[in-house]
Parts: structure tokens; sequence; C-alpha cells
């Protein structure tokens, strides 16, 4: 008699079962650093427009403002460029008070020489937070990771 060569029913199942436990595994753990991802994209973003702003102000030789409301999470870079964060990320962001427009409004102004007005945003989602640090001398611009508070 000729034996079939080939799997079981069983052993099929059981490879499925292992091939979703893994297929489980990866999507959560996928799905935890989705929202430290976006955080530090949009900390990137803004760091990228404040560099901008500055950019323009030299390049034009006209002061530029880079606006940030922490209410609406609108921002905006010199005269062209504006956007929107996400609704889950927080964000405290101080400039200069004669910069400010309204309450929850931070700005900071870049002059021809490259200098600013100076600032701070921390962007905070969960524990996870970006700062970013307009020099006033300077105008130079840092990123960093920080806790939060």
């Amino acid at each position: 008699m000729k034996r079939q060569v080939g799997y079981t029913l069983i052993e099929l199942l059981a490879v499925l079962v292992l091939v979703a436990a893994i297929v489980a595994l990866g999507a959560a753990t996928i799905s935890r650093k989705l929202p430290g991802q976006r955080l530090q994209q949009s900390a990137k973003e803004l760091a990228a427009q404040l560099r901008y702003t500055r950019a323009q102000a030299i390049a034009t030789g006209q002061p530029q403002v880079f606006m940030i409301d922490a209410n609406s999470r609108e921002w905006r870079a010199g005269e062209k460029r504006s956007g929107t964060l996400s609704k889950d990320i927080d964000i405290v962001a101080t400039g200069a008070r004669n910069e400010q427009s309204r309450p929850g409004v931070a700005a900071v102004r870049f002059f021809p020489e490259g200098a600013a007005t100076g600032g701070r945003i921390v962007l905070r989602n969960g524990r996870a937070a970006w700062q970013l640090d307009v020099q006033w001398l300077t105008g130079e611009v840092s990123m960093a990771r920080t806790a939060a508070p």
C-alpha cells in the first residue's frame, strides 16, 4: 500500500494559529509606536518651519513672524506657509510677551540679521515630549526629546 504525502488538517491549523499570533503581536507593537512617531514628525515639521521663517527674514531683509496657536493647534510660518497639528498632541508655547497677539498664541519674530525674539514650543503626547527652542541672539532653532511634566 502506498502512503500519501502531505499535511494533516491539524498541522495546517497549528501553523495558522502561530502566524495569527505573530501578526497580532506585530500590530500591537506598531500601534504603540505610531503616536510617538507622529509626535516626532510634528516636532521636525515645526522646527523646519521655524528655520524657514528665519531664512525668509534673512533672504528678504524683512522681519518674519512664526505664530502658533495652542488652542486651535494652527501654525503660520512667514507669510506663505501654515498648517495644523494633530488633536492628540498637547502644545505649550512661550514667546516674547510683546509678540503675543492674544492668549494661547505664541510668536517668534526673526530679524534680517538672523536674530530672533526667542521662544520655546513643547509638544507632548502622553509621557513623550519634544522641545523646540529658538535662541534670541542667534535665531538658532534646536530640537530635543524631553520628558513630559
